[in-house]
């Protein structure tokens, strides 16, 4: 048997990949997610753009990103105090919908004149 050239794992890789990402394994209700993402605002922001220095700004993160982040703060994989605390009393439905809420709100950039 030949082995595959990098080039061509590369590609079966990120074909997995980004067939794994158009497939939630829940719905995503953004509407429920607001609801829910009332308590992320306190660092986040009102509109998911940070207020505190520390914390990164979430409008616009694409919903996948969203996702694979409070998954990583669940498990322990990526820690930090409080967004470990937050993101465990999170099901995975409200994971999936705060993702869509945050994913959901339209961010321009304007290049400087």
């Amino acid at each position: 048997m030949r082995a595959k050239s990098p080039a061509a794992t590369l590609a079966v890789v990120l074909a997995a990949a980004l067939a794994a990402a158009s497939a939630p394994a829940t719905a995503q209700d953004a509407k429920a997610g607001r609801a829910k993402a009332q308590a992320c605002m306190v660092c986040h922001g009102q509109n998911g753009i940070s207020t505190q220095p520390d914390a990164p700004n979430l409008a616009g993160q694409p919903s996948y990103y969203l996702v694979a982040q409070l998954k990583a703060y669940q498990s322990g994989e990526r820690r930090h105090e409080v967004m470990s605390m937050m993101a465990k009393t999170l099901s995975a439905e409200d994971v999936a919908n705060v993702a869509a809420w945050f994913a959901s709100i339209k961010v321009e950039a304007h290049l400087p004149k």
